[in-house]
């Protein structure tokens, strides 16, 4: 085990991208980049207890304009600070659009949750050797820059590897599995050289026999252990337990989770994972593009859903389940 920074730390907070972006480009490019929506939003995740998000960049980003990736990232930093929020980074992503390209970003589609989220670096890109240069030139430039930054807590290498075109937590249909394994183990060879101060990781999201060559990478590699669950207290709990016993003590963090409509709630997951020391980071803080208010199917009402399916703010501050706000006063504010 190499020697990081940690400091015991009980995160709780949210994968977060801001309302007005529908995925990572529109969120970091120099012209949609929005501070202000940003400090206004982390202002709503401080007002519940939060103290870390989990934020997600883009390969392309680093081609179109490092030098401005890097400035834009530390006054991001900075506003997270302001609000003492630590940040996770995640440099990878198997999950959504496969397609892709910088400048505008489209339109969300109806109704439809995540409908521009992109890959990173696409399927394309990571099968194809020759791109692995400019992939290690992104993953080492940001993480040399930012090696002793103690406002980054994490790294998280590659969020979901092996997932497929959908995204979706539903069916196995189109899902990569082990043709991740090899940009895997890559990017935390790239990590290893570089070193940071702060742990990197990467999440355990399927625990099935497909995935038992990723995992096993993930879980060997790994500076601290990571896992998604969007299950009720139950299915969280069985997960928890495996993960416990490959941790070896080393710190655990739930890096997603709360899907209402699957049991995954504030109400019934969120003691457990604080009782147990679990760190508690759900997917989404504010309605917004990316429609994640709306589930991983189809959904062709008119109306919103009676109970939305992800996040926890309107954009003007207001709680999406006006409930929560009591479990967030019991569990997270001080």
């Amino acid at each position: 085990m190499r020697d990081f920074y940690w400091d015991n730390t009980w995160f709780f907070g949210a994968n977060f991208i801001p309302s007005n972006a529908i995925n990572q480009l529109e969120m970091w490019q120099e012209d949609t980049f929005s501070l202000d929506v940003i400090e206004r939003e982390l202002g709503y995740a401080k007002s519940i207890g939060m103290n870390i998000m989990r934020v997600f960049l883009h390969d392309l980003l680093w081609e179109q304009d490092s030098e401005g990736l890097l400035s834009r990232m530390d006054a991001y930093l900075s506003v997270a600070d302001k609000h003492g929020i630590k940040t996770m980074f995640v440099f990878f992503d198997d999950c959504w659009g496969n397609e892709f390209s910088l400048g505008k970003q489209p339109d969300p589609v109806e109704f439809s949750h995540n409908s521009g989220w992109v890959k990173s670096p696409g399927t394309v890109a990571a099968d194809d050797l020759s791109q692995r240069p400019r992939l290690e030139r992104y993953v080492k430039g940001v993480l040399k820059h930012f090696a002793n930054d103690r406002r980054i807590a994490v790294w998280d290498l590659y969020n979901e590897p092996g997932n497929g075109e959908s995204g979706n937590h539903i069916t196995n249909t189109g899902l990569r599995e082990s043709e991740s394994l090899p940009l895997l183990l890559d990017v935390f060879k790239w990590a290893s050289e570089i070193a940071p101060s702060q742990p990197y990781t990467a999440g355990v999201w399927r625990d099935n026999e497909p995935f038992n060559e990723i995992n096993e990478a993930i879980l060997k590699y790994s500076d601290i252990v990571t896992f998604h669950v969007y299950g009720n207290k139950k299915s969280t709990a069985d997960i928890y337990l495996k993960m416990k016993e490959k941790a070896n003590s080393r710190p655990i963090i739930c890096t997603e989770y709360m899907a209402r409509h699957y049991g995954s709630t504030f109400e019934e997951v969120l003691p457990f994972l604080k009782e147990n020391n679990i760190g508690a980071i759900n997917w989404g803080l504010v309605s917004g593009k990316t429609q994640t208010i709306y589930p991983w199917v189809s959904y062709d009402k008119e109306d919103r859903l009676a109970m939305p399916f992800h996040d926890i703010f309107e954009k003007d501050g207001r709680f999406l389940v006006p409930e929560e706000e009591q479990v967030f006063n019991k569990y997270t504010i001080k």
